[in-house]
């Protein structure tokens, strides 16, 4: 039966089988369900199809990786989405932004916005089976499609560089702490001093790294999935921990009511335009990422559902953070919410300075940075893998040797941010040091305007009933259809412009976030 069925010409076997489920036996015995997966180019059907893991596929990409199942997916999506902008930036903006209000917006957001987002681009994914470039491709070769899938592809090669920096800081900081040098961190001036010094900030650099891509080589199932698998369960438990005995701290439940109970008081326009933009990042919306893991999930994974845990984790883990970082802020400053500053600065100054203040803040200090370092890893590799697999399918390159590709890159553009501080501070971009350059390049320009290419190739070239029907497949459920229509439609395009303006105008000093 299986040999006459390949004997088909493709043609013949792609009508034979349309719609159709069939089964047959492998060299077990055992039975293996197959059912037709239209492959599109445009508007039409390519009938070079072969039976593989996922069904039919185009012979280039049969063979791609995929994670083992519905958990593989969530945790390495939710990896990728709890980084390091989730534990400095998250408590930051709550505190400025109005407390629970914000938290309040933010969920509302998160649940809309957020949602109909990642459905979007973890459909494409699968539904092409390719990473960014192919995905937007598989639609139509014109220069704006061209465009929109190579600027998805694209914001990962630069980010991860300079976020690769930033892990190398964290991990120098959770060195300090395990040897016994952790009050040295809340010395005033250590922060800059070791930016500055070059060679310390490179080693640790090029140590983070080399330990993503190391990740990376080992694949998708044993690299990313598994990596994801483990130190996610081990943040959330570290997350509670330190949430625990942050809260307890004299005078913290005052950080605690002010982070959980929302006053309309505080709201304002700012709330929301804040909200909707640490959303964005938080999610890793627009960065390549979820479409490159939807292209890795199996066709019997709920999108919905894996979707919904992705939001839970992520929220979770944001307010956990709040828990974390605000709470211990107040008590250590008598309830000043200006004490919680910006960026690096909470994370590498004011942080220790307040658990050199508490009682067994060497061990805090410890576990803290090695969840943060969990969160910069999952993060990192997510965003590794993103660029190696649009090389891999677009140069047509084996994993290692797109790895190595990548690898060079991280080297080269990290060296410049890691370096911007020391050696290199007398160099800048526009005014910026390097690292802070790829930031603005990134966070505020090319992700608004990915993510509005995202929304236009869904809402005007694919169409929602495609992507119904992709959500849908086997019966699955797809219960917020309507708000995912109306969302992609209408008022995520105006979302993400709203989050390009902003962050540029906040950028160029002419508003304050």
């Amino acid at each position: 039966m299986r040999e006459g069925l390949l004997r088909r010409k493709p043609g013949e076997a792609l009508s034979h089988l349309q719609n159709k489920y069939i089964n047959i036996f492998d060299k077990d015995r055992k039975m293996i369900e197959f059912f037709h997966e239209p492959c599109y180019t445009g508007t039409t059907f390519r009938p070079n199809h072969r039976i593989g893991e996922e069904g039919f596929m185009d012979k280039k990409h049969s063979k791609r990786s995929a994670f083992s199942g519905k958990i593989g997916f969530v945790l390495s999506a939710a990896g990728a989405s709890v980084g390091l902008g989730n534990i400095w930036r998250f408590p930051y903006l709550a505190a400025k932004y109005g407390g629970g209000i914000f938290l309040l917006v933010y969920i509302v957001l998160a649940v809309t916005f957020g949602y109909t987002m990642i459905v979007a681009e973890t459909a494409l994914g699968r539904m092409t089976k390719k990473s960014p470039v192919g995905a937007f491709g598989t639609f139509g070769k014109s220069g704006r499609l061209k465009f929109g899938g190579w600027i998805n592809a694209v914001i990962p090669i630069l980010i991860v560089p300079y976020y690769s920096v930033i892990g190398g800081w964290v991990i120098r900081y959770l060195s300090e702490y395990i040897s016994g040098h952790g009050s040295e961190l809340s010395q005033d001036g250590y922060f800059s001093n070791f930016i500055s010094s070059g060679l310390s900030a490179e080693v640790c650099f090029l140590i983070f790294t080399a330990f993503t891509l190391a990740i990376i080589f080992a694949g998708v199932r044993n690299g990313v999935e598994r990596v994801s698998k483990v130190m996610m369960p081990v943040l959330v438990v570290l997350s509670v921990v330190i949430a625990g005995y942050s809260v307890t701290r004299p005078g913290a439940l005052a950080g605690v009511k002010y982070f959980l109970v929302p006053n309309v008081a505080n709201f304002s326009w700012m709330t929301v335009v804040t909200a909707m933009g640490q959303m964005f990042y938080s999610l890793s919306i627009a960065m390549g990422i979820l479409v490159t893991f939807g292209s890795y999930m199996k066709k019997d994974v709920s999108i919905e559902e894996s979707t919904e845990n992705v939001e839970v984790f992520d929220t979770a883990i944001a307010i956990m953070a709040g828990l974390m970082i605000i709470p211990a802020v107040f008590s250590f400053s008598g309830g000043d919410p200006d004490t919680l500053q910006a960026g690096p600065a909470l994370m590498f100054i004011t942080i220790p300075k307040v658990f050199e203040s508490m009682g067994f803040g060497h061990v805090v200090g410890i576990l803290f940075f090695l969840l943060v370092l969990f969160a910069a890893v999952t993060s990192s590799i997510a965003l590794t893998e993103s660029a190696v697999s649009t090389f891999e399918d677009e140069l047509g390159w084996s994993r290692e040797r797109a790895t190595a590709l990548i690898g060079l890159i991280m080297v080269a553009l990290g060296s410049l941010s890691a370096l911007g501080y020391g050696p290199l501070a007398g160099v800048t971009v526009f005014g910026m040091q390097f690292l802070d350059f790829f930031d603005f390049l990134t966070n505020s320009v090319m992700m608004p305007i990915a993510a509005i290419a995202i929304c236009l190739l869904v809402s005007r070239v694919i169409g929602v009933q495609k992507i119904e029907e992709e959500v849908t497949l086997g019966g699955k459920p797809f219960r917020r259809k309507k708000i995912f229509n109306f969302m992609i439609q209408y008022l995520c395009p105006v979302f993400a412009a709203i989050i390009l303006i902003s962050s540029v105008a906040n950028a160029l000093g002419w508003i304050a976030m």
